[in-house]
């Protein structure tokens, strides 16, 4: 066999097939018939994938975005009165250091807060709206509200006497009409109505339509006061992890810490991950995965037969060469083999392409938010982008991989083809 005694001797000290596939595909003429069906091909791989790059990217970050602004109204876990019902008119609950240390202790606990709850009425001059008083004390994680805050500043709650200042959403003070530093009365309905006056210190805004109409942040101790409670009451505890992909692990680890526990009155622990609060909403972002999923099947089918197409009229393009190799002794594999490295140059071409256009939208996205979307509907003011490289690296292997192994079926025509008719006919 001619080629194999070249390459026994030294005389070729490469590998021939893919020498062959690179003059093959650096050397195309413009008259080859088979050059608009390559370039199809590669502008085929490079929209596929640019389309997936995006529709990852978007996804991720509508997820985190949303799963974000749950957790920064309600934390990772909750700790509460066993006997409460769906309402944020709660019972109390004691909570000693020994439980809040506890929980501390567990492995992926980040931080361990106190909250108490008070739903009531705000009523200005032309406009009154139901909502839900949120109290907090100097243990509060504020990172949430702060990196959501537009106006003013957090609440002082280090004072000696119960704070009057209030952190209200904007949505709320466009719907009641009022304004940094605008002080309201809240009417709180009980055994008998009570009247707070509040003035506002801060405005948040999370474009979270569902809380932001609902919540607004005040002393505790104010919140305290309205339920009758004493300073060791609360309406529940909220537990930070530092990992969400560990949530249930954590999740289980608090319960064990407060299951067949008792507070001094008596109360068990109900323990509840936000999740599980929220299951309609974790749900909605679980059906996501879905058309993602959709999608980059879709992609990667019209990106594969993209690919068939151009490698069967690059093989009835080269039967001639075809016909002279198998003649000097080619093997059928070996045959396959260059055309499979000339599928791998046009594949990696329109990956190239399909990263740096995917890459490209998805950073002006990210850096400038050109693209908005109404905030009432999608919970968020702008296209959300999230750069998951360990995604975009498996996106990126996945489609090669893909594509590659698509071109095996394809290039067994090449099997088909004897040296013999091919020289004939020439």
């Amino acid at each position: 066999m001619l080629l194999y005694w070249w390459k026994k001797n030294n005389l070729i000290n490469l590998n021939l097939e893919f020498f062959i596939a690179k003059r093959i595909h650096f050397q195309q003429g413009k008259k080859n018939i088979s050059r608009p069906a390559v370039r199809i091909a590669t502008i085929g791989i490079a929209l596929g994938l640019a389309v997936m790059l995006i529709s990852v990217a978007v996804v991720i970050g509508f997820k985190n975005e949303i799963r974000n602004k749950t957790i920064g109204f309600g934390g990772h876990i909750q700790i509460s009165n066993f006997d409460n019902n769906n309402t944020y008119e709660m019972n109390p609950i004691k909570v000693d250091k020994a439980l809040i240390n506890k929980i501390s202790a567990i492995d992926g606990v980040k931080h361990v807060e106190k909250f108490v709850t008070k739903p009531g009425i705000i009523k200005t001059d032309n406009e009154f709206q139901g909502i839900v008083i949120k109290g907090v004390d100097a243990g509060f994680d504020w990172d949430f509200f702060k990196s959501n805050l537009i106006e003013g500043k957090i609440i002082d709650v280090s004072k000696s006497s119960p704070s009057n200042e209030i952190i209200i959403s904007k949505y709320l003070t466009n719907l009641l009409g009022l304004r940094l530093g605008d002080s309201f009365f809240t009417y709180f309905i009980g055994s008998q109505i009570r009247a707070r006056k509040f003035k506002i210190v801060g405005i948040y805004s999370t474009n979270f339509i569902e809380y932001d109409k609902l919540f607004l942040l005040a002393d505790m101790r104010q919140v305290q006061n309205l339920n009758d409670w004493d300073s060791l009451s609360y309406s529940g505890i909220e537990v930070l992890i530092s990992d969400f992909d560990r949530l249930d692990e954590v999740g289980d680890a608090v319960y064990d810490a407060t299951a067949n526990k008792f507070s001094n009155e008596g109360n068990a622990y109900s323990t509840q991950t936000i999740k599980q609060i929220n299951p309609q909403i974790f749900s909605w972002l679980d059906l996501l995965d879905m058309n993602v999923w959709v999608i980059l099947i879709l992609m990667l089918a019209v990106s594969g037969f993209n690919m068939i197409s151009g490698l069967l009229i690059l093989i009835l393009e080269r039967t001639n060469m075809i016909g002279i190799l198998k003649s000097v002794g080619a093997t059928d594999w070996s045959v396959r083999k260059i055309f499979l490295y000339h599928s791998f140059f046009l594949v990696g071409k329109g990956m190239l392409w399909g990263n740096f256009i995917g890459l490209t939208l998805c950073a002006i996205q990210y850096f400038t938010g050109i693209i908005p979307l109404d905030p009432e509907a999608y919970y968020v003011a702008t296209v959300p982008i999230c750069f998951n490289w360990l995604y975009i690296i498996l996106l990126n292997v996945g489609t090669l991989l893909a594509s590659l192994l698509m071109m095996v079926g394809p290039s067994y025509l090449i099997t088909k083809i004897t040296p013999a008719k091919i020289i004939r006919y020439e």
